[in-house]
């Protein structure tokens, strides 16, 4: 598969990267010389210091044979003048990121199919998502829902007698750490399934004999009805549900996060530029407080009632202002934090400071388009910011090779755990004895670079 990519910016390198590991025909163009002789050294791709809008460039790029066009500068003018170029020129499918709101319109796709676009990406909008999912449930570091809600993964941290942040929460309270899996699924098997564990670094999918420790990533598969059990086994029931919450940063995606929370939240926004302080009342909701100051002011943060927020986000442009950021909120006994991290590099030392829930919206917009390279029907792709993972939605195709066996004689590649299903809008836990339909809608964990193998099994 070809595919050429425009703009070296920080989604661009990301996905560049990313589909480099696939053995994909990758090229990576953008007008910025000494930005890919950087990346000449470090990736296995064809750059072209051409610009994405210049119709020979795209000719050097060879467009015309191109399966994919994904245009991800930061000038939205730009990537939708090229994808629509892209697309005359002979490529297959386009993308284009954006950043407005407008656009993302159900109403507004049609019309951007007819301009040769395919697809819009808006990452502070999927991010936003993402960042409104999380605070449902204070005590879930990530959550993604699946058939409206009637199957979830979550990722919960087991703390230990020692956590700084959790003194409360003890391994009495904890009911699943030093148990085993088999132990555990044999009494609360029809609630929950764990799909993999992150510990000390690395994630994996485990058997039945590994034991759930201390300071473990434990990744739920369960149905709605499940939420609460996995909640009082994980020792979880003492923190209390998000009203009140405070946004660092008066940055796009914190409008965004703004948007996508609840009405009933009560939100309160600090921005230390006095000019931005102005924009955001007229772009934000009419139930946010604005307030100028720095986030990291303590004293503000006590005047604005510190003590009774139940979230705390930290969404700057600042990587290590976030970071401390959701440390000192966690240091204060603030339960939900929420910190932006694009530098892909923090992400386990802001996962060792147990900063809490972790944005990166390069992963993000990854995960959306990257669902369009698989082959099989793909209803929804996650990369996960915290693992080397993806969690993938398949909807089973007639004759496709996973109906051919149950689960567990397929044969399927190491590190991909089949979690759930839906079938005929009913929800449900899988297991090895499993036999998967037509017209399932599966959900599928995929730890390292085993999604692009699987597709072939869904097809």
């Amino acid at each position: 598969m070809k595919i050429v990519i425009a703009g070296a910016g920080a989604v661009g390198t990301h996905l560049a990267r990313l589909l480099s590991k696939d053995n994909m025909d990758v090229v990576l163009m953008d007008g910025d010389v000494e930005r890919l002789s950087k990346l000449n050294t470090e990736l296995d791709i064809m750059t072209l210091p051409k610009s994405p809008s210049s119709i020979k460039g795209l000719k050097n790029a060879g467009v015309s044979g191109a399966d994919l066009f994904i245009a991800v500068t930061p000038h939205e003018s730009e990537n939708l003048s090229c994808c629509m170029l892209a697309k005359q020129l002979g490529a297959k499918r386009t993308v284009a990121r954006v950043d407005n709101y407008e656009y993302m319109k159900p109403e507004n796709l049609e019309l951007f199919k007819n301009m040769g676009i395919e697809s819009l990406i808006y990452p502070e909008l999927l991010a936003s998502y993402d960042i409104a999912n999380c605070t449902k449930y204070s005590w879930v570091r990530q959550m993604w829902e699946f058939n409206n809600g009637d199957m979830v993964l979550m990722s919960v941290m087991m703390h230990d007698t020692n956590s700084m942040y959790d003194k409360e929460t003890s391994n009495s309270d904890n009911q699943l750490v030093g148990h085993t899996l088999r132990q555990i699924g044999a009494v609360h098997g029809h609630y929950f399934h764990v799909v993999a564990i992150k510990r000390n670094g690395e994630t994996v999918v485990p058997y039945g004999d590994e034991k759930i420790l201390p300071r473990d990533l434990v990744f739920f598969m369960t149905t709605r009805e499940g939420i609460n059990v996995i909640r009082k086994l994980s020792g979880k029931e003492d923190y209390p549900n998000v009203e009140h919450t405070v946004i660092v940063g008066g940055s796009k995606l914190a409008v965004r996060a703004d948007w996508a929370l609840p009405d009933a939240y009560s939100v309160k926004i600090i921005e230390p530029d006095v000019e931005r302080c102005q924009e955001l009342g007229a772009l934000t909701k009419p139930r946010t407080l604005i307030i100028n100051g720095e986030g990291y002011d303590m004293d503000l943060l006590n005047d604005e009632g510190f003590n009774h927020l139940e979230a705390f986000m930290s969404l700057t442009n600042n990587d290590e202002q976030n970071i401390l950021a959701c440390v000192a909120a966690r240091r204060k006994g603030i339960r939900k934090t929420i910190a932006q991290v694009e530098n892909i590099a923090y992400f386990d030392m802001a996962e060792n400071l147990d900063v809490g829930t972790i944005i990166n919206k390069k992963v993000i917009a990854a995960s959306h388009i990257y669902r369009m390279l698989l082959e099989g029907d793909v209803d929804n792709v996650k990369m996960l910011t915290v693992a080397d993972a993806d969690v993938a939605e398949f909807i089973v195709k007639e004759n496709s090779m996973v109906t051919k066996k149950p689960i567990m004689e397929l044969n399927i590649p190491r590190g991909v755990n089949i979690g759930g299903m839906s079938r005929q809008g009913k929800s449900m836990l899988v297991s090895g004895t499993t036999q998967l339909q037509a017209g399932d809608k599966v959900v599928v964990f995929c730890i390292g670079n085993t999604l692009k193998k699987l597709d072939k099994w869904f097809r």
